[in-house]
C-alpha cells in the first residue's frame, strides 16, 4: 500500500516551487533597461529600489511576529496576493507617462517589497517547523541544497525566456516560424516578460493556499515566558523584544546577520544593474537572457560546494571565502573591460548562493522554533535596510560622478564598489574583534 506523504514532505515540496516562482522573475535579465525603456531616468530607477527596500524592511519584523503568533500560512497567502497586484500594476503602467509612470512603478516596487517582507522568514519557518515536528531537522541542509538547484533551473528558464521575449527580433522570428508574419516593436515586447511574471505570481498564490500549518504552531498554544498571550499587543511587543535581545546577545548569530547583509547588499546592487553593466561592456541585448540564465544556473553547481564549505569549516572561514569572491568580482566591475568583463559577473552570482545558503543554515540552526520567523525577519530587515542604504548612496554617487549619459555615470560609480566593500569589511572585523576566536571556531551547521 502506498504511504501517504506527511505534512513535512508536502510543505518542503511546496516550499521549493513557492521559492522558485517567487524569485525567478522573467523581467530580471532586462530589469534595468526595461524600467529605463518605459521612460524612467537612472536616478528614478535607483530611488525605486530604495522604495522597494523601505517597504520590505518596514514589513519584515511585523510580518515575522505575525507569522510566529498567528501562523505562517496567512503571511504566505498575503505575499502571493501582493505579488499578483504588483505585476498587474506594471502591466498597466503607461510608457513615457512622466509622473504617472513613476507613481505606477513606485506602487509596483512598494507592493513587491511588501510581498518580500511578508514571505521573509515565514516560508522557511513553516518548512523547518514541519521537519522539527517529526524530528527531521537534519534534513534542512538537503532541502536548501535542493532549493538552490531548483532555483537555479528556474532562473535559467526565466532568464532565457524573459530575455528572449523582450527582444522584438526573437519574437517576430518565432511568430514567423508559426506562420504569423507580423512586426512587433520594442514598445510592445518590452512588457512580455511582465506578462509571464504575472502568470507565475498567480502560481505563487495557489501554492501558498496549499501549505499545511504545523500543529505545534497553533496560535492559542503560544505564550511568551512572561505569560503574554498571542493576541495581546503587549505580548507581541514583548515577543519582538525577546527575539531582539536574543539576537544582540548571541555574538555568533549577530555576526552571521551582519556579515550577511554587508556582503549581500553590495552584490545585490550589482545584480540590480546587471543588464546596464552588460550594455556598458558592449554585450548585445539579445544575450542578456542567456547571461542571466548562466548566472542563475551557477547555483546548481555552487550549492553542493556551499554545503560542504559550511559543514567542514568554521563560520569565520566561510565568510572570509565569500568576502574574497565578492571583492574579486567588484574589482572586475570597476575595471569593466569590453566584452570579457562579463567574466567578473560570475563570482558575484556565485556569492549570492553562498550568502543565502550560509545565513539560512546558520540562523535556523541557532534559533528556537517560537522565535524563528521573528529572528529570520530581523535578518530580512537588516538585509533590506542595507540594500536600501547602499542604493541611496549609489543614487547620490550617480549624481556626483561625471558623465554625459547614464551609462557613463554607471561606469564611474562601479569604480567605487570595491572601496565600499573594503570599508564595510574593516568595520565588520573591528566590531567583532572580541569574538573572533568564537566565530572562527563555530561550526554549528555540522551538528544534526
Amino acid at each position: 500500500m502506498r504511504s501517504v506523504p506527511s505534512d513535512a514532505d508536502k510543505n518542503w515540496r511546496l516550499f521549493l516551487w513557492f521559492r522558485v516562482l517567487f524569485s525567478a522573475r522573467f523581467y530580471y535579465p532586462v530589469m534595468a533597461v526595461l524600467f529605463l525603456d518605459l521612460g524612467l531616468t537612472a536616478t528614478q530607477y535607483t530611488l525605486l529600489n530604495v522604495a522597494w527596500a523601505a517597504a520590505s524592511l518596514l514589513s519584515d519584523v511585523p510580518a515575522g511576529v505575525l507569522a510566529d503568533r498567528i501562523g505562517r500560512k496567512p503571511l504566505l497567502v498575503a505575499a502571493g496576493c501582493c505579488m499578483v497586484a504588483e505585476m498587474a500594476l506594471l502591466c498597466a503602467a503607461p510608457r513615457n507617462g512622466g509622473a504617472l509612470l513613476f507613481l505606477f512603478c513606485l506602487a509596483n516596487r512598494i507592493l513587491s517589497g511588501l510581498a518580500e517582507g511578508l514571505a521573509s522568514g515565514a516560508d522557511e519557518a513553516i518548512v523547518y517547523d514541519s521537519l522539527a515536528e517529526r524530528g527531521r531537522t537534519g534534513e534542512w541542509q538537503h532541502v536548501l541544497e535542493q532549493l538552490t538547484r531548483w532555483q537555479s533551473i528556474g532562473f535559467v528558464v526565466a532568464m532565457l525566456a524573459g530575455g528572449a521575449v523582450y527582444a522584438p527580433s526573437f519574437v517576430n522570428g518565432a511568430l514567423a516560424c508559426l506562420g504569423l508574419h507580423t512586426s512587433l516593436d520594442q514598445a510592445t515586447t518590452l512588457r512580455f516578460p511582465i506578462y509571464l511574471t504575472l502568470a507565475s505570481a498567480i502560481g505563487v498564490l495557489l501554492l501558498a493556499l496549499n501549505f499545511r500549518e504545523p500543529s505545534r504552531r497553533l496560535p492559542h498554544a503560544i505564550e511568551d515566558p512572561e505569560g503574554h498571550h498571542a493576541a495581546s499587543v503587549t505580548g507581541a511587543f514583548a515577543f519582538v523584544l525577546q527575539a531582539g535581545r536574543w539576537l544582540l546577545g548571541s555574538p555568533v548569530a549577530l555576526f552571521v546577520v551582519t556579515a550577511g547583509f554587508l556582503f549581500e547588499s553590495s552584490v545585490r546592487l550589482f545584480l540590480t544593474f546587471s543588464s546596464s553593466y552588460f550594455r556598458l561592456i558592449d554585450i548585445p541585448e539579445i544575450a542578456f537572457g542567456a547571461l542571466g540564465a548562466v548566472m542563475g544556473g551557477l547555483g546548481f553547481f555552487v550549492s553542493p560546494w556551499a554545503r560542504r564549505m559550511i559543514v567542514t569549516g568554521s563560520i569565520g572561514r566561510s565568510f572570509r571565502i565569500m568576502g574574497v569572491v565578492i571583492f574579486v568580482g567588484l574589482c572586475g566591475l570597476a575595471w569593466h573591460p569590453r566584452h570579457w568583463g562579463l567574466l567578473f559577473a560570475f563570482p558575484l552570482g556565485a556569492a549570492m548562493t553562498l550568502i543565502g545558503f550560509s545565513v539560512s543554515t546558520y540562523l535556523n540552526t541557532l534559533v528556537d522554533s517560537h522565535h524563528r520567523a521573528t529572528v529570520l525577519s530581523f535578518k530580512g530587515l537588516a538585509f533590506n535596510f542595507a540594500y536600501g542604504g547602499v542604493s541611496l548612496l549609489f543614487a547620490l554617487a550617480l549624481n556626483m560622478v561625471p558623465g554625459k549619459t547614464p551609462q557613463d555615470q554607471l561606469a564611474s560609480a562601479f569604480g567605487l564598489l570595491p572601496f565600499w566593500l573594503l570599508l564595510v569589511w574593516g568595520i565588520l572585523l573591528l566590531s567583532f574583534r572580541k569574538h573572533r576566536a568564537l566565530i572562527n571556531s563555530a561550526n554549528l551547521a555540522a551538528s544534526p
